[in-house]
């Protein structure tokens, strides 16, 4: 939930306790540091860059009439006053307040906060350190990381804070979290890193959690480091209450300082597209492809675009992306938003175990992912013959019948899953029928027989599992099977 928002259903955590005769590791030499002995002078100095964010909206009149009240119940004179004369007060669309924090980022008056603090304002104010008002405008928001940039007119330079490394910042590091929490105005209050590289819900999420207490009107506001620089906004709380529990999140300022600089200078985002579909590259993912290590990300489809136009295959491992390593999905899905469009940048891959060099020009995301088509919606396999068990799997091949049973391309070639094993690790790794098998051991399949030779091939060579290359609503994606 965010730091303004309702709280959610609390999450329930467990301790597992460990079993006995385990062996003690040796003993550890570290360094330890202690605590400052007061954080007064960095707050001292970065106060002045804080600011209190105060939102005007104009909220549409309640409709359903007015409340029904018994005569002589000693709720009537209430009533009547909160309503006005003849029941009608209520009716009329009433301005509404909402409160939150942000940082000035630069001398000129612009200021970082969250996109849900002015969501839907109508007229915003920031109130600084001092006491002085100022009204702000709206520069450009964010939505997939929360991210809104104000400005603000002042006769005089206005203190700011820059960004630090968040990368840098590790778990046990000691943090400042400044704001305004609970409408009380300017509140400083100190913790560490509990975590790094949170994901709540987005596909740029990399929140630094933090044990500083951080509640309702905290959002928008700093997490500075003891350099005084901005390593995190603050953005959303864990709670079953609504307040400080010692869970907060902040977005590393190394996604936000990059946001902020493209509202800044195009009032939007503009990220680097790819156009591919991807997923992790898993332990079984790397055996049944005989790749060295668990890294890298999977390509599952290529539809048109620049991943298309720049040769890239389903099948293929991305390793590295304009020079960046790819770990996962997360790293590449980060690295190409912030990679440069229409610029040609060069991308490692394994394919076929061999690897090898491609350069593809970037496309926009926020323009060319909209115009990119959706994947046509699947039906159920009915059950049909002649059909086989494979791998906790019945499967018949697409042929008129199934495939418009299907709801398929009438070009679509492959076995369809009519019944899977409840017991089998094709029902653990989600595999349902409806689904369609395209390929095994990066070979198409379009026989029976075909998947049962690829089986028999991986079992030969002494691999531990086949890859198979799964679509479901035209949704595709990569699942290892044991064959031993």
């Amino acid at each position: 939930m965010t730091a303004s928002a309702q709280p959610r259903a609390p999450r329930l955590l467990l301790a597992l306790g460990l079993g006995l005769g385990l062996a003690l590791a040796p003993a550890l030499q570290v360094e330890a540091r202690g605590a400052p002995e007061s954080f007064a002078d960095l707050a001292e100095q970065i106060s002045p860059s804080v600011v209190n964010v105060t939102t005007t909206s104009v909220v549409a009149a309640a409709t359903g009439g007015t409340p029904m009240v018994p005569p002589g119940s000693p709720f009537e004179d209430f009533f009547k006053d909160f309503m006005g004369p003849n029941g009608q007060g209520g009716d009329e669309p009433q301005r509404s307040e909402a409160l939150g924090s942000g940082f000035v980022v630069s001398a000129d008056g612009f200021i970082v906060t969250n996109n849900h603090v002015i969501e839907g304002a109508d007229d915003i104010e920031v109130e600084f350190f001092g006491g002085k008002k100022l009204k702000a405008k709206l520069v450009g928001t964010d939505l997939k990381t929360d991210i809104a940039v104000l400005k603000v007119e002042s006769p005089e330079p206005l203190p700011f804070v820059a960004f630090g490394d968040s990368n840098k910042m590790r778990v046990g590091d000691w943090v400042l979290a400044m704001g305004n929490p609970l409408g009380q105005g300017f509140s400083v209050s100190s913790g560490i890193i509990s975590a790094r590289g949170r994901e709540l819900s987005g596909a740029y999420d990399d929140f630094l959690q933090t044990d500083a207490a951080i509640n309702k009107g905290n959002s928008g506001g700093p997490l500075f480091n003891m350099d005084g620089q901005v390593v995190g906004v603050n953005t959303a709380i864990l709670s079953p209450s609504g307040g400080s529990i010692g869970i907060g999140f902040s977005m590393s300022s190394n996604v936000v300082a990059h946001v902020v600089d493209q509202l800044k200078q195009f009032g939007e985002t503009r990220r680097g597209w790819l156009g591919v579909r991807i997923q992790d590259v898993t332990p079984d993912v790397a055996e049944a492809m005989s790749l060295s290590a668990a890294a890298g990300a999977l390509i599952t489809d290529v539809p048109d675009g620049p991943a298309k136009e720049g040769g890239l295959m389903a099948g293929d491992v991305i390793l590295s992306f304009n020079g960046n390593p790819i770990k996962d999905v997360k790293s590449l899905t980060r690295t190409v938003a912030d990679s440069p469009i229409g610029e040609e940048v060069p991308v490692v891959i394994n394919r076929a175990g061999a690897e090898q060099t491609l350069q593809i020009k970037l496309g926009r995301r926020e323009t060319d992912e909209a115009d990119a088509p959706a994947p046509a919606a699947g039906k159920k396999a009915p059950a049909e013959t002649p059909s086989a068990e494979v791998l906790g799997l019945t499967l018949v091949p697409l042929d008129e019948k199934v495939i418009k049973d299907l709801g398929l391309d009438k070009s679509a070639t492959g076995l369809a899953v009519t019944h899977v094993e409840p017991t089998s690790e094709a029902a653990d790794k989600g595999v349902a029928p409806g689904d369609v098998i395209v390929e095994a051991g990066q070979q198409k399949v379009m026989k029976l027989s075909d998947l049962q030779d690829r089986v028999a091939e991986a079992k030969d060579a002494g691999r531990k599992s086949i890859l198979l290359l799964i679509r479901r609503s035209g949704d595709p994606r990569f699942v290892a099977l044991a064959v031993q």
